[in-house]
């Protein structure tokens, strides 16, 4: 099923025992952070605070934190169930029966609701404070020790370009200076920051919301990697089978969510920029603090009794995890259309996304593994991939006791491994250059005499069908 809010998932949530209600007071100061570190590591359920220290909101975090609950956000059985109808969508034949048929049926009813509504009265704006708004009522938490400061984590930073009037839908964090500005940590190689660098070239203010706590659907499409011109608000119609309704703002030319728990409306100045950070990362380690553009609020807008959703990044595995295990298994069919040969992909956790990409292929032709990381390097965000290790189609690239193992047995460091330069994610520490660092791929696959390889390539261990079948027909009986 799909969610017409959030509310509407915490209900879902409550009745599947995903969740854990907490009326103890707790401090938003790192406490709460420490509470949701531990849950999400011991696999814990999602929480919902009704007791923050300072605030009358409650708040909920955790909601994403594993693969069920990713898959209950987006209303599948499992993750691969939408990149299967993904990929159905991309390749189309003719359906070879009336299951078939009924769907393909299914699959353009998810596409014919790729689109949005703009309505005139929306839950999010039941409450409007334009005259003196503040963010001192939110329950905004403070993560790790050294973090600058209290941040907004999972809000929708929506904006437009000035040149073209495109919209985009980010997740950017927020740094709370004070009750009325915001630090916006716009990352150079995100669509955001390229609004505001247009908005600066006219020497114009660029407008900006901030929706908090959409449906679970859109909250995940603004982190998903879209191609250039993919509207996040489309995508997020066609994840949940129902067009988004949008809803205008009161104090700028944008629209949010009608279906958001709390909107803040606002701007940035041309030129204005102010220190921002260090905050705790996904990278497990503090980001370094850095000039970024200033938010200056002009409303909030809000429910009568909203719920402030957050979530909080560091040392994988965390909750984000399972935001980035959706964009794998969803994206997959995409990246295919670009590299066919590649049978599955595995962005571990522990890689935070951009790290470590290990990928089976249907190995053709001498070089093919080589072939397959210079295109991957060359496919959208996918340029940030720090290594890839290629494997042979019949290897499960999910199982990491089997990569290591093929890693370790197939690979001549000599021969097999690329180095080679490229742009970086910001946030990558280790860089040589700011956004620009070396790149590892290996070959894991098996070599063959046309790749130069000289000897005779061993046969690996297996045991025969007969004898397998044969233990398996009394393997019960043995108790074992």
């Amino acid at each position: 099923m799909s969610y017409f809010d959030l509310g509407q998932f915490v209900d879902a949530l409550r009745a599947a025992g995903e969740l854990k209600e907490i009326d103890r007071e707790v401090d938003p100061f790192l406490e709460i952070s420490e509470i949701a570190d531990r849950v999400v590591k011991s696999g814990g359920p999602a929480l919902l605070f009704s007791n923050v220290r300072g605030a009358k909101i409650p708040l909920l975090i955790n909601a994403f934190g594993s693969m069920r609950r990713m898959s209950m956000a987006l209303g599948v059985e499992s993750l691969d169930q939408l990149g299967e109808e993904l990929d159905a969508i991309l390749q189309p034949k003719m359906p070879a029966g009336l299951q078939e048929a009924m769907g393909r049926v299914s699959q353009a009813f998810r596409l014919s609701n790729a689109r949005t509504r703009i309505v005139s009265e929306a839950p999010c704006q039941e409450l409007v404070e334009t005259t003196n708004p503040s963010l001192d009522d939110l329950p905004i938490i403070t993560c790790w020790p050294e973090d600058a400061g209290p941040y907004i984590t999972l809000g929708q930073v929506i904006t437009r370009n000035p040149a073209d009037g495109s919209r985009n839908v980010g997740m950017y964090r927020l740094q709370k200076y004070d009750a009325q500005t915001l630090g916006l940590h716009w990352q150079r190689h995100k669509t955001g920051a390229r609004h505001y660098e247009e908005a600066e070239k006219r020497g114009a203010r660029l407008e900006v919301a901030v929706a908090l706590g959409p449906d679970p659907a859109i909250i995940y499409a603004s982190t998903a990697p879209l191609p250039e011109g993919i509207d996040e608000f489309m995508f997020a119609g066609y994840l949940r089978s129902r067009p988004v309704e949008l809803v205008k703002c009161r104090t700028v030319s944008l629209e949010v969510p009608a279906s958001s728990q709390i909107v803040l409306e606002g701007y940035c100045e041309p030129g204005e920029r102010c220190l921002e950070g260090p905050f705790g990362d996904h990278t497990g380690f503090y980001s370094l603090a850095d000039d970024y553009p200033v938010f200056h609020l002009t409303a909030v807008t809000r429910r009568r009794a909203p719920i402030y959703p957050t979530i909080i990044v560091g040392r994988p595995p965390m909750e984000d995890g399972y935001l980035g295990k959706a964009t794998e298994r969803l994206f997959l069919p995409l990246l295919r259309k670009v590299l066919p040969e590649i049978v599955d992909m595995n962005l571990p956790i522990e890689g935070i996304f951009h790290n470590l990409c290990i990928v089976s292929i249907d190995k053709k032709y001498p070089g093919h593994a080589r072939k397959v990381m210079y295109g991957i390097w060359g496919t959208g965000q996918m340029m940030f991939t720090k290594m890839i290790i290629v494997l042979d189609k019949d290897a499960n690239v999910q199982d990491m006791r089997e990569v290591i193992w093929r890693l370790g047995n197939n690979m001549d460091p000599r021969r097999d491994v690329v180095i080679t330069d490229g742009p970086s994610d910001v946030l990558d520490h280790a860089a040589h250059l700011p956004a620009y660092s070396g790149k590892l791929g290996i070959d894991a696959t098996v070599k063959w005499r046309d790749e130069g390889f000289l000897g005779e390539w061993p046969a690996e261990i297996r045991m025969s069908d007969e004898v397998r079948q044969r233990v398996d027909s009394y393997w019960k009986d043995l108790n074992l």
